[in-house]
């Protein structure tokens, strides 16, 4: 009778482990952290919530010690970078996943928490963690591969506060044997998804669970897939200087995970139908449907944020607190709360008139409500205090491109583009330009909305479209 419930147990055991994957392996350990919930934006990133979850759960079935991981502080983030490191022996496969905001600075890519207090560039260094740094001490801890899956390629609220460009992410400098891949290309960005997954981790987890295939193919293939799937609009970054052989998944054919078909769509040919080719007509009529500005936030919505309470908190115990005011004129800015954003710059100017970079935000802000030579003089005395302020020349672009003053938009744009080249601003700004001066400008155009998609629904929001009467 023993020897029958011990067989029995024996079943049930290989049962269930054939059920939930490989057990996990001590030599492969993962980190899987989701930032969903930013109290500074405007909503709930549902997708890297749900991603993180099934990217956990499959990296268990593959075998990994996994450590999942949501919505840290900063805190909260380096207590857990500590025990992922505490974790890494030598020889061992460690891999991060982060889901959430990244942000690009002096050529480093930064992964935000979800308390980031990022008003500044410097802010950036103080609250956020380095990949760089973290594959490093990955490395020096005796990891024998290292592996960064980063879906960071998101335009978000923090780098709004002092720069008017989507800087995407920076490449990283790589230890030996280590693979990274990003969700886009660098200094890229992604429309934020409104689905409960995303495109990325829907391609990286059909590829990482493919027997027989190696981890640098599997991420390989991701990035085909996406580039496929979006028509070759999200291109992913990958980088490898893998010398080992690895494969996530086992060498083995697998029991299904009976996934929900919707979530994990089979690999088919005839997954994406090619596009169609259109009239001529029909595509130029397309490309100048103008997208439909964001409504301005109502009173109450603007109360509720929690941001702008905090300010409001600060101002109200001292209203002379200039940079509570210039952070709060910001903040109103970036939700088209306009006259709210004037009344706070008025301020700051008042009090220190040779501000250049409120006078900037002065001048952006009146740009977009169409108070254009007021906005002009702000400006070009902006410039006067500071000639290298290229978001300056970036706003005085807008002003003149409104003003029609197409030859002088050009320039002011031309100008910022030299300081900086990956300005999606100045590069869609210059070819709307081109286009209104009876020149092309598409060049510019695309490669603006490749860094960040949603550039010609904010131009709308100024009252500007790259459709030409």
């Amino acid at each position: 009778m023993r020897t029958a419930v011990a067989l029995l147990l024996t079943g049930l055991i290989v049962i269930l482990a054939s059920a939930e994957g490989r057990a996990a392996d001590p030599s492969r350990i993962a980190l899987v952290i989701g930032n969903a919930k930013y109290p500074d934006n405007e909503f709930v990133l549902t997708d890297a919530a749900n991603d993180t979850q099934d990217v956990a759960d499959e990296l268990k079935r593959d075998g990994f010690a996994v450590d999942r991981q949501s919505n840290l502080t900063g805190d909260g983030m380096r207590q857990a970078l500590d025990r992922f490191y505490a974790r890494i022996a030598p020889g061992t496969i460690a891999l991060i996943f982060f889901d959430g905001f990244g942000i690009q600075s002096n050529r480093q890519t930064y992964l935000l928490p979800v308390d980031a207090q990022v008003w500044t560039e410097p802010d950036v260094s103080r609250d956020g963690f380095a990949l760089e740094a973290i594959l490093g001490e990955m490395n020096s801890r005796g990891a024998g591969i290292k592996i960064a899956i980063i879906d960071a390629s998101r335009r978000n609220p923090f780098e709004r506060r002092f720069r008017r460009y989507s800087a995407g992410l920076a490449p990283v400098i790589t230890p030996n044997n280590s693979i990274v891949i990003y969700s886009t290309a660098l200094g890229s960005v992604v429309s934020t998804s409104k689905n409960d997954r995303g495109l990325f981790v829907t391609e990286l987890l059909r590829e990482i669970r493919t027997p027989n295939v190696s981890a640098e193919q599997a991420l390989t293939n991701t990035k085909n897939g996406v580039v496929r799937a979006t028509n070759q609009e999200q291109v992913p970054w990958l980088t490898s200087s893998l010398t080992s052989e690895f494969s996530f998944a086992a060498l083995s054919t697998r029991p299904p995970d009976n996934k929900p078909a919707d979530q994990i769509p089979p690999k088919t040919d005839q997954q994406k139908p090619e596009p169609q080719k259109q009239p001529k007509q029909e595509q130029q009529k397309q490309v100048c449907e103008a997208p439909k500005p964001d409504s301005p936030p109502s009173a109450d919505d603007l109360a509720r944020d929690p941001v702008i309470s905090d300010l409001t908190r600060k101002i109200a115990a001292n209203a002379n607190d200039a940079n509570a005011r210039y952070k709060r004129g910001q903040v109103y800015a970036i939700k088209h709360a306009y006259p709210q954003a004037m009344a706070d710059f008025d301020v700051v100017i008042r009090l220190n008139p040779k501000d250049a970079e409120a006078l900037n935000n002065r001048c952006w802000t009146r740009a977009a409500t169409g108070d254009l030579q007021v906005a002009l003089a702000d400006c070009n005395q902006a410039l006067q205090l500071n000639p290298g302020l290229t978001d300056a020349l970036d706003s005085r672009g807008l002003v003149n491109l409104k003003l029609g003053r197409t030859a002088e938009a050009i320039k002011d744009y031309s100008d910022a583009i030299q300081r900086n080249p990956r300005s999606s601003s100045s590069l869609f700004g210059r070819g709307v330009a081109a286009r209104k001066s009876g020149g092309d400008g598409s060049v510019d155009i695309a490669l603006a909305k490749s860094m960040d998609p949603n550039i010609a629904k904010e131009f709308a929001g100024y009252g500007v479209t790259e459709c030409v009467p």
